[in-house]
């Protein structure tokens, strides 16, 4: 697997792989659409295996079939590149803080393979989701880590109930591989 390192993509690349995007307010869209009944909960199941980053680190999302979904800041001493265990998506990769990582990760099951990596279980809190209908995007909007995310039809917004900043995009193939609906959505997407 090859680690994209240390470059940059500008936002306007990540909009001009799935055309014009709409500026979209993820946050006043998840709080309409769990009004409206759209929203379920699902939580973050499968296994990943993560390793320390090298500061100032960057890594770059790319999901397989789907392109580049973002791009992080360089690393901080502590964060983590996490890589899901999804074949269907090309078992991408994305960087998450230390701060964070040992409140949505386990210890480590498994000790380092050569490349570093380790076997850890995602301990992530229920996120409620809306997934896009046909007729919803594509959107461009900023996570929360500060880098331009595009969310197009099918894909999940999700958003941690705890903190309405913490609201993101997760492919549709990534979503479907990674998390349990424990809730389905009371209305129709």
């Amino acid at each position: 697997m090859i680690r994209l390192l240390t470059f940059a993509i500008p936002a306007v690349l990540l909009m001009t792989a799935v055309g014009s995007a709409q500026d979209f307010d993820a946050k006043a869209f998840m709080a309409k659409a769990s009004e409206a009944g759209r929203a379920g909960s699902a939580q973050k199941t499968k296994l990943v295996d993560a390793k320390p980053a090298q500061v100032g680190e960057v890594i770059v999302t790319i999901i397989r079939s789907d392109g580049v979904e973002t791009k992080s800041k360089p690393a901080e001493g502590g964060d983590m590149v996490v890589r899901n265990r999804c074949p269907e998506t090309g078992n991408e990769q994305y960087l998450v803080k230390a701060a964070s990582f040992a409140k949505r990760y386990s210890p480590a099951l498994s000790e380092a393979d050569p490349q570093g990596w380790r076997t850890f279980r995602p301990l992530g809190t229920p996120m409620q989701f809306v997934i896009l209908t046909a007729s919803e995007g594509p959107y461009s909007f900023k996570a929360p880590w500060g880098e331009a995310m595009v969310a197009k039809p099918g894909d999940a917004i999700v958003q941690d109930p705890n903190n309405p900043a913490d609201t993101y995009r997760i492919a549709a193939a990534a979503f479907s591989c990674t998390y349990d609906v424990i809730e389905k959505p009371k209305a129709g997407s």
